[in-house]
């Protein structure tokens, strides 16, 4: 599977699909942004039950500020609806499979205690 174009119209129902979604919060200026593409890209061919969604900042500002993002590229990791990972940077490779990996490896239902006791206070 290719990367998948995200949008607000499409944002939600792309989250709520459920499984593991990988977001690149990106802009065609940014330079980091450029040299990551073909890493998230191949990493989408290898992963095929992932979700790899690209969100051009310049196109979706609204979906971009919503999230607060203040530094591109950002990198944003989603399982079950439940955002387990947000961080600014380009990852090489490997590490975006390690992320890939930890994030497969969660224990959901414990995440969802953790989440619900957050909420809680």
């Amino acid at each position: 599977m290719t990367t998948r174009e995200i949008t607000l119209s499409n944002f939600d129902d792309t989250i709520k699909e459920g499984g593991i979604v990988l977001l690149d919060f990106w802009a065609a200026w940014c330079g980091p942004c450029r040299m990551f593409a073909p890493v998230f890209e191949k990493a989408a061919e290898t992963h095929t039950d992932i979700v790899f969604g690209k969100i051009d900042t310049e196109a979706q500002q609204e979906l971009a500020g919503g999230f607060g993002i203040r530094s591109i590229p950002t990198l944003m990791a989603f399982r079950d609806g439940i955002m387990v990972f947000n961080q600014a940077g380009a990852l090489p490779a490997q590490q975006l499979e390690q992320l890939i990996e930890a994030v497969e490896g969660l224990d959901m239902d414990q995440v969802r205690k953790e989440v619900a006791a957050a909420q809680a206070e």
